[in-house]
């Protein structure tokens, strides 16, 4: 009979062990997302070289961000293939309209 007993105290212990286990992993995955969104939210549309403000300019359907201070000049994931590919011209006149 104590055999029994201590399997079963075995199984209930296995289980209540197991059911803490994947609260703590959806507690880290939460305390995970929270902690992106803070930084996103910390960094959206700041400069990545300087801090400060970046100011964002549509060009030829192409959003272009530009920093308030260091002039430094940002393009998201598929902007610059956008620019280099048009044989139009793009890419020269985007020159222009930031001074480079």
């Amino acid at each position: 009979m104590d055999k029994q007993i201590s399997k079963e105290d075995e199984f209930f212990a296995k289980q209540e062990f197991e059911r803490r286990r994947k609260h703590e992993e959806a507690s880290r995955l939460a305390m995970a997302a929270e902690e992106k969104k803070r930084l996103k939210d910390l960094h959206f549309m700041n400069c990545p070289k300087c801090g400060m403000k970046l100011i964002e300019i549509e060009y030829k359907n192409i959003k272009i961000d530009k920093c308030s201070h260091c002039e430094g000049v940002w393009l998201d994931v598929g902007e610059l293939d956008e620019i280099v590919k048009d044989k139009g011209g793009k890419f020269t006149t985007l020159l222009k309209v930031f001074n480079i």
